[in-house]
């Protein structure tokens, strides 16, 4: 049998990803990036880096980057809330994630953004654990129903709740962490059982350019003595907060993950980190982040290829739209980028459901997305080939009137080579018409009707949901808050 090829997309020749290494490496060294942690500062100073604690300057040797490049994983392997599935971050892997920090939602009834609070959370976090082709949850959104100060760990705590699958987050202070981490501890039954089976990945955003504030180096740290990937997310501005050409902007990228993958192997050598980012083409006649623009499209994937090339696992923001309604921009924005992005082969892909600038989740457009994800796995399957010969037995003894409909070969091979979409249209015009002339997003939201009601919540044990609501609660007193919301 001849092996399927699988489709594969890169933007930039070896020559080109060399320079833009090449430039990044003399940047680090010559300007160095601007450090404002302290503990950061130390373990540089403990390496020999020549650092400037006044200005908080980090100039780093090309040595140094070598050097934890070298110690830095090619692969991480995330296991599910139960420790049994696992998913492995590398090669040409491709994994979808709703992506994080989102305020707003979409509000299905009136159609118009709105603050989140605790029931929209839990709802994105059980259409997400339904959604068979989205493989990793994440903190998608911040409820406005809590204290902001405990909103990070608030989140998490809810995706832990509520969804079995591995879960992207991150913290929004550097106390933040340690709950964040109990609470993850709690659930795989002991630290050193979460290091060998990590359940969460740690978003860390360096300051452009060329900048690690306090709380984000801090974050890096700390994932890494606890043995969890950072997924670095590098995110300049096109023009703005870094060079406005393409090539310009993957120089401060690289520059900026490759000094934050640095300050992960110093806390601990051999640390995971995932080679990410969110940057932008910025939009000057708006002053607007275009996460949907070609330009932007062509910057991650570009970093990715860089990535690749250096090794390390790979992240992009991407299958994602800046449109406002699960409309047409939506669609092409988001598939577009969906399959652009798989092609690039990244390897964990944030974006389904996501609307607005990065700022509102839609649970429609979630349910839709998925359907997207599927036909990107499809599209990554390759053609394969299922007989030896392909075709050439299915002819024996033609006639006029042959057909293949009840063939026994088309029985066998119909659902294997064809996969549905769930709430695609690909019914008559008549059969449409009949059915109530609705639009996929009249079909999406009828969907999360039906999930929501249908499916139980994906709950852990008693023993473990009260271990963590005791973890939640002992944050928020400490934190000044009276209490929590009751969960639906």
């Amino acid at each position: 049998m001849i092996p399927p090829l699988r489709p594969k997309v890169e933007l930039l020749s070896r020559a080109y990803v060399e320079k833009v290494v090449s430039e990044a490496l003399g940047l680090l060294e010559g300007e160095g990036v601007f450090v404002e942690n302290a503990e950061a500062r130390a373990l540089f100073h403990e390496a020999g880096t020549a650092v400037d604690d006044d200005a908080q300057r980090v100039r780093i040797p090309t040595r140094l980057v070598e050097e934890a490049l070298a110690s830095t994983p090619a692969t991480i392997v995330l296991s599910d809330r139960a420790g049994s599935g696992e998913f492995t971050v590398g090669g040409d892997e491709v994994h979808f994630d709703p992506g994080s920090t989102a305020t707003r939602v979409l509000d299905s009834e009136t159609q118009r953004e709105r603050k989140a609070v605790t029931a929209d959370v839990v709802r994105l976090a059980r259409l997400t654990d339904a959604c068979e082709h989205i493989h990793f949850q994440s903190t998608a959104l911040i409820s406005a129903d809590v204290p902001e100060i405990v909103a990070d760990s608030y989140r998490l705590y809810l995706g832990l709740l509520y969804s079995a699958k591995p879960i992207v987050t991150g913290t929004f202070r550097t106390a933040g962490f340690k709950p964040m981490l109990d609470m993850l501890i709690a659930v795989r039954g002991g630290a050193e059982a979460l290091r060998r089976r990590p359940l969460a990945v740690f978003d860390a955003c360096p300051s452009p350019p060329l900048k690690w504030s306090n709380l984000t180096a801090q974050s890096l740290i700390d994932s890494a003595r606890a043995g969890l990937p950072s997924q670095l997310i590098s995110m300049s501005l096109t023009g703005a907060t870094a060079p406005v050409t393409l090539g310009g902007a993957l120089v401060q990228h690289t520059a900026e993950n490759l000094s934050g993958l640095v300050i992960c192997q110093l806390a601990r050598k051999g640390a995971p980190v995932i080679f990410g980012g969110s940057p932008a083409s910025f939009d000057m006649r708006k002053g607007t982040t275009p996460m949907g623009a070609m330009e932007t499209m062509m910057i991650d994937m570009a970093y990715a290829q860089i990535g690749k090339h250096l090794g390390l696992p790979t992240h992009a923001y991407m299958g994602l739209s800046d449109a406002k309604i699960p409309d047409a921009q939506c669609g092409f924005e988001t598939g577009m980028g969906a399959v652009l992005a798989a092609l690039a082969g990244i390897n964990v892909i944030s974006g389904p459901g996501m609307m607005d600038f990065e700022s509102t989740q839609s649970p429609e457009k979630l349910l839709i997305d998925n359907d997207i994800c599927g036909m990107v796995y499809r599209l990554l399957d390759g053609v394969a080939q299922r007989d030896e010969p392909l075709a050439a037995h299915l002819f024996d003894g033609i006639r006029p009137d042959t057909q293949f409909l009840t063939m026994p070969h088309t029985r066998k091979w119909y659902r294997i080579e064809h996969r549905m979409a769930n709430l695609a249209d690909r019914d008559t015009y008549d059969a449409w018409e009949g059915a109530g002339r609705k639009s996929i997003g009249d079909r999406a939201a009828e969907r999360v009707r039906t999930l929501l009601a249908a499916v139980s919540p994906n709950l852990p044990d008693a023993a473990l949901q009260k271990e963590l609501r005791a973890i939640m609660e002992a944050d928020a007193r400490s934190n000044g808050a009276a209490g929590l919301p009751d969960l639906p």
